[in-house]
């Protein structure tokens, strides 16, 4: 049995090399995975608040991972609806928040370990919502230092990204990159878990799981399509010539300039430059010269023009 770092190393690397995941369903019988999952989400605010069992982390044992692991060799693991409750927003407004059972939280984790693993390495660099080591500080970041000679900023907003997302697409998305029916099978079937609300069961016919901690994965595996368009086709089509012409009026007074300092007029020639240096030295607003550039952070997206 592989530990965790191990697997997780190996799913890095096919996924920067390229390479499609095979039998990876039956990579959810490793109990190290259950056991990794464990430390990382049992100090979650969540893991003593129960979903629509009494189940929590209290009690958490060998004998949980076993009672998971058999469910899915047997192929008969069932994820619970999760328990739909609202936490207020800072507009008034309130956010619909599920709370999956215990179990579901471990073996999500454990599912979110590996398509981490493997799809992080295929992510665009311009992306950074939800990705280990990136954040917004890591969007301004770029934003701050690549995005210069501004004339337009475009910024989209995906109203409702994790409540409308199509299931279909998700599914399509991971299949391009898993060959392994049972585990797509297994996604398919927490999409379609439902929310449990006033003890009334609801059906979820699109969007990922409010709360789930699969959905952020999930949401950027199906959103890096839209980053692989803009990259892809949209930004080499947009983008046109090589270098900005000269500002006529800078290099004129920049001229001028000269001339005074040829004559012995230092004066005159330095109050000049001090003019010209206040100018760009080249212009802003070339027709020819045209640049786009892109950034997300989760379903916020930043289209830059002129650039």
């Amino acid at each position: 049995m592989q530990n965790t770092e191990e697997l997780l190393g190996l799913l890095r690397d096919r996924g920067k090399r390229g390479l499609p995941l095979k039998r990876v369903y039956r990579q959810l019988y490793n109990t190290n995975l259950y056991l990794s999952a464990y430390g990382r989400v049992y100090r979650n605010a969540g893991a003593l608040t129960p979903g629509v069992t009494d189940e929590t982390a209290d009690g958490t044992s060998l004998e949980t991972f076993d009672t998971i692991i058999t469910a899915l060799r047997q192929e008969q693991y069932q994820w619970q609806p999760a328990r739909r409750t609202y936490i207020l927003k800072k507009n008034g407004k309130k956010r619909p928040l599920g709370l999956p059972t215990w179990s579901d939280k471990l073996l999500a984790e454990v599912m979110r370990m590996i398509l981490n693993a493997y799809f992080d390495e295929t992510f665009s660099d311009h992306s950074h919502g939800f990705r280990e080591g990136r954040g917004c500080h890591t969007a301004l970041r770029e934003i701050y230092h690549t995005w210069k000679g501004c004339a337009w900023i475009i910024e989209g907003d995906i109203a409702d990204c994790f409540g409308s997302l199509n299931h279909d697409l998700i599914i399509s998305a991971l299949a391009e990159h898993i060959q392994d029916g049972r585990f797509l099978n297994l996604v398919k079937k927490l999409l379609d878990a439902g929310y449990m609300e006033d003890w009334k069961l609801n059906k979820t016919l699109s969007g990922t799981p409010q709360g789930s901690i699969l959905s952020p994965i999930l949401s950027n595996i199906l959103l890096s399509k839209l980053d692989r368009f803009v990259e892809g086709e949209l930004i080499p089509r947009y983008n046109k010539g090589e270098k900005r012409r000269e500002n006529r009026e800078y290099k004129s007074l920049m001229h001028r300039a000269y001339r005074l300092r040829k004559k012995g007029q230092k004066e005159a020639a330095q109050k000049l430059k001090q003019q010209a240096q206040k100018l760009p030295s080249q212009d802003p607003q070339d027709p020819d010269y045209r640049r786009l550039r892109y950034c997300r952070y989760a379903d916020d997206v930043r289209h830059l023009t002129g650039g």
